[in-house]
């Protein structure tokens, strides 16, 4: 069934044929909602027909506003779509609108709280970028999708809720700024909970409200450089109308260990461009391993240098990482001949001191095979999620014990 592998053409001919008909809400419904599509493995005896059940999920405040409809714009749809599939006399058809349960909703949000720091820096964002947060939609349509309107109250005696208020200060007066639902305590996007500022933002992107792929794949971008240094990601989670649409969910719990500890060391040392990188590992573990190899050489470099210029010693220009961390051992005095042959398992010490120092080298090797530093030729293999977490976790742990051992040995 060529329709599973590629709804999208076919659901868009059906979506352009509605229009025509003025069957709107029926057209919006399909533009809305992600489809999926189950083989219900009901076939006649002799293997010729296929049967196929094709879910239209949509978000429950969109569902709810269709409510007492659902039958008809079903009946709608599927007699078009039935148009459309006469090609493939093979395969039977099913059809059924249905509220998208978001499993991540009531499980990860209530985890961990987004900080009030980091929701502030994202409203900056939003701000000195000069974002419409609701985009093509007008406000009280966009916080529709989030909110019950009705259920709130209004600023104004005049009127009895909430949406009766912002259409007449947004849409009738227009006395209201455009950031206005950034300081509105009914909203109370900044001390709220973290579930309603991440519905908030992914809405923000949701390829209704911002149809410009680019401009909304640039925004998650700003998101999770803010949202990652405590553990989240808003990431893709499917398509509609050909367009992404987002989620927020917890960062993978390996991943999200090392790239917090990475940041303690970066706070330890109060190095800013430290930072930076590891802004670049977070999402790259997963979804980029070339970029974090080179990165966990790059955040290994960073460190060795901060120390050594907290210290006071002069770095020669263009050194190389492993002489960088020969001169940051010596330094330290971790150079293993330090280890006296009278102290109990100084082999061992030995062979644990040298084998640090040895990383470091071992890392710049594997970024100039398989990292980000280096192009590489057509037929090239690159590596998996967990040859990246074992390189970072690798940098991590050299990073932690220097700069340990900086603190307690002193300047």
């Amino acid at each position: 069934m060529f329709i599973k592998e590629n709804p999208d053409p076919y659901l868009t001919t059906v979506s352009e044929m509605l229009i025509t008909e003025g069957m709107t809400d029926a057209a919006e419904v399909l533009r809305m909602s992600i489809v999926e599509i189950e083989n219900t493995e009901c076939d006649l005896w002799d293997g010729s027909i296929t049967n196929w059940k094709i879910y239209l999920f949509l978000e429950p405040s969109v569902y709810m506003r269709f409510e007492g409809k659902h039958g008809t714009i079903e009946a709608q749809i599927y007699k078009r779509l039935q148009q459309v599939l006469k090609q493939y006399p093979n395969d039977r058809y099913e059809l059924a609108i249905v509220p998208k349960v978001n499993l991540h909703s009531k499980t990860n949000y209530i985890k961990e709280e987004v900080s009030l720091e980091t929701r502030q820096n994202i409203i900056d964002c939003l701000k000195i970028e000069q974002v419409s947060w609701s985009g093509t939609l007008e406000d009280i349509e966009f916080l529709q999708r989030i909110y019950d309107l009705e259920s709130l109250p209004s600023y104004d005696s005049r009127f009895d809720n909430a949406a009766a208020d912002i259409w007449q200060h947004r849409v009738d007066n227009h006395d209201w700024d455009d950031d206005w639902v950034y300081d509105d305590a009914r909203f109370n996007l900044l001390l709220g909970p973290t579930d309603t500022f991440l519905r908030f933002l992914c809405e923000v992107v949701h390829p209704v409200v911002r149809p410009d792929q680019d401009e909304s794949r640039k925004l998650v971008r700003h998101f999770n450089d803010q949202l990652q240094l405590e553990g989240w990601q808003i990431v893709k989670e499917g398509n509609i109308a050909g367009r992404p649409c987002f989620v927020a969910r917890q960062m993978q719990s390996k991943s999200s260990q090392l790239v917090s500890r990475a940041h303690s060391v970066a706070t330890a040392l109060n190095a800013g461009w430290m930072r930076e990188e590891i802004k670049r590992l977070q999402e790259a573990i997963e979804q980029d391993p070339a970029l974090a190899i080179g990165t966990a050489k790059d955040l290994v470099e960073t460190c060795c240098k901060s120390i050594l210029s907290d210290r006071g010693v002069q770095i020669p220009r263009s050194v190389k990482l492993p002489k960088l961390t020969k001169l940051l051992a010596k330094e330290l005095k971790l150079v293993p001949e330090g280890v006296s042959d009278g102290t109990r398992g100084a082999k061992t010490i030995r062979l644990i001191l040298s084998n640090l120092s040895a990383l470091t080298q071992y890392l710049a090797e594997l970024r100039g095979l398989y990292g980000s530093g280096h192009g590489h030729e057509g037929k090239h293999q690159g590596l998996k999620p967990r040859h990246a977490r074992l390189a970072v976790g690798a940098a991590v742990t050299f990073i932690e014990f220097i700069t340990e051992t900086h603190h307690q040995r002193g300047n």
